[in-house]
């Protein structure tokens, strides 16, 4: 028997305001769109009606979830701000953050209240201290990566 793991599925209140979030702010594309099924460009799927679907209690229920997030990484942080504060009516969970490693986040809920993280690409600030002449046992120090993943930087791999 083969066991595949396909994507993660997040559950949404209306299917058309959360399709119009993930592409307006995050430019993900309808791969396939099944009505209150639909599947994004990254890889997850959104759900409406998830309760009616997986037979679960009306209650109980919460507006927002703490214990998971989506992930993305942006190349140009300050460009994904600009285009963050377009939509004012997105509430963050914090105001952009800068953490021990130098990556700069922002984490904000979506329209169901699950939280989305945007951190700046670990790459690109791997390259911003290798540009500043830093050496790749430092800036691999410096971001806490492993120097394997700072050399693949330097090299083009990543």
């Amino acid at each position: 028997m083969k066991l595949e793991y396909k994507m993660p599925l997040i559950a949404v209140k209306n299917i058309e305001i959360s399709k119009k979030f993930y592409s307006e702010l995050f430019g993900q594309t309808v791969s396939l769109d099944l009505g209150k099924n639909v599947t994004l460009s990254g890889g997850f799927a959104l759900q409406e009606d998830f309760k009616w679907l997986a037979s679960l209690p009306e209650e109980p229920s919460f507006d927002k979830c703490f214990n998971m997030e989506l992930y993305f990484e942006v190349d140009d942080f300050d460009a994904f701000l600009v285009r963050l504060s377009a939509f004012p009516e997105i509430e963050q969970v914090h105001p952009p953050q800068k953490h021990d490693w130098h990556q700069r986040v922002v984490r904000i809920f979506d329209p169901d209240g699950h939280i989305i993280e945007i951190g700046e690409s670990m790459a690109v600030i791997a390259r911003r201290f290798l540009a500043e002449g830093k050496s790749a046992e430092e800036t691999a120090e410096l971001i806490m990566h492993p120097l394997e993943f700072v050399i693949a930087c330097r090299d083009g791999a990543l």
